[in-house]
């Protein structure tokens, strides 16, 4: 059994399903985008919800579960359908009058949220329904922890995912993860397989960097370490960052070390947005905008043969951002020859994306996609700089 991570095509948004290398493969479910133009039997779009449900387990009462999922911030694009395929109450109360399996809702056995981009998000723009229900039910489990003494079942497990300024997440401190921690496994299983350490967000901002921030910005930047084996010598990195901003990069980047921030997968931030690299629009600005040497400087540290993963549209030359032309350029020339590209948008092909799946080894990933060749990636080799244009 080999470790997998699949990227589902969803357009402009995330939705990307790790498993580990257990012979249950636990699975860690980011963000999600489940669109209900996907019903109709005319449209093109695709059905990811069913590509998701093939490759999840159900549990002893045939209830389709996820052990855990991670929301890397409220946008709609990274959370859209949570109410329609995912239960979103006390296991308790799951119903059991829908026999057609493909209608059950998706248990989540342990949420992984952080409260800064909720709290951030409020101070800007209004919530998505999506996101105000995940909200609600995040805060049912923080309620279901204080009240059981932190031993509660599984569908009521939550981690709340950096430390809140004025003592919000005191007391919390049994589920709590502060940045720069490392959450090991996937919901108490696989701990021998994978380490997740949280970069970001940030709790502590200068007074007014704090009232410039967004959601995005708020968005949670981890580095999974993944293992085929318990016993495995070389752990294959796996970097994300929801639609982290330049200015994050930047951060992290001054306060991180190159190990922490190398990889050998890389889902390009906010869809491959050239705003994760310069503080210029591309819009107004093209080819004249000025790249942040900083924010490249952390989104370069991949090692050799690696792959950048643009969950998006396709990327084509034109203003639009996302995705962004030149990010893509930029994102191509760090990985220089040995490194890919990929696009979720145009996977196998425009008209018609599938799943974009890699397969973990001991020497790092490989991509598997009907009709498309399988790329070797070796994880131990030294992060390379890149150069640039």
């Amino acid at each position: 059994m080999n470790s997998k991570v699949t990227f589902f095509p969803v357009d402009n948004g995330d939705m990307t399903l790790l498993q580990l290398a257990d012979d249950r493969q636990t699975c860690l479910l980011i963000d999600c985008r489940i669109r209900r133009s996907a019903d109709d039997p005319g449209d093109t779009t695709p059905d990811v919800a069913s590509e998701l449900r093939k490759r999840i387990k159900t549990d002893h009462q045939g209830r389709p579960f996820v052990d855990a999922m991670l929301l890397s911030h409220p946008d709609e694009d990274h959370c859209l359908g949570l109410r329609e395929h995912f239960w979103l109450d006390s296991v308790d109360d799951y119903p059991d009058d829908d026999k057609d399996q493909s209608k059950k809702r998706i248990i989540i056995r342990e949420l992984w949220s952080s409260p800064m981009v909720f709290r951030r998000a409020s101070k800007k723009l209004t919530l998505c329904d999506d996101a105000e229900a995940f909200a609600k039910e995040a805060r049912r489990r923080v309620r279901a922890n204080r009240d059981n003494g932190f031993i509660v079942p599984d569908g009521d497990k939550i981690l709340i995912l950096g430390q809140d300024k004025n003592g919000k997440t005191d007391g919390l401190e049994r589920i709590l993860v502060r940045q720069g921690e490392v959450i090991r496994g996937i919901n108490g299983i696989g701990s021998n397989l994978l380490e997740s350490r949280l970069l970001a967000p940030f709790q502590e901002q200068e007074e007014d960097v704090e009232e410039e921030l967004s959601k995005n910005d708020s968005s949670v930047v981890i580095n999974f370490s993944i293992k085929e084996s318990s016993s495995g010598l070389y752990s294959s990195r796996f970097l994300v960052g929801g639609d982290s901003g330049v200015c994050i990069w930047e951060r992290l980047w001054r306060e991180y070390t190159k190990d922490d921030l190398q990889y050998d997968l890389l889902l390009a931030p906010h869809h491959c947005s050239w705003r994760s690299l310069s503080h210029d629009s591309w819009s107004e600005n093209g080819n004249d905008a000025e790249l942040s040497e900083d924010a490249r400087s952390a989104l370069a540290q991949a090692n050799a043969n690696a792959f950048i993963v643009s969950s998006s549209k396709p990327v084509v030359d034109d203003d639009n951002d996302p995705p962004c032309i030149r990010a893509k350029r930029e994102y191509k020339n760090i990985l220089g020859p040995g490194g890919i590209f990929k696009c979720t948008g145009e996977e196998p092909t425009r008209n018609k994306p599938q799943p974009l799946e890699f397969k973990g080894s001991k020497s790092g990933f490989s991509k598997v996609l009907a009709a498309a060749a399988t790329v070797s990636v070796t994880s131990s080799a030294p992060p390379r700089a890149g150069n640039d244009d």
